[in-house]
């Protein structure tokens, strides 16, 4: 595929890859944001208003 490079160890395996950001930055973008997600998945989820209280109590929120 053009724009795309694998980066192959002395074995031949596929270890990384190349992206052509100019010809693919849209797609990494999206490919970037699932692998994030992925990441977060586990973490503990918090409240939109328990998150406000959080941050007004660190003077960090102001309406």
């Amino acid at each position: 595929m053009q724009g795309i490079d694998f980066v192959i160890d002395e074995r031949g395996i596929k270890k990384a890859v190349l992206i052509d950001l100019e010809k693919w930055g849209d797609v990494w973008e999206d490919f970037y944001d699932i692998l994030i997600s992925k990441q977060r998945e586990d973490e503990k989820e918090i409240s939109w208003e328990d998150l406000k209280q959080e941050l007004d109590i660190d003077n960090k929120f102001h309406d």
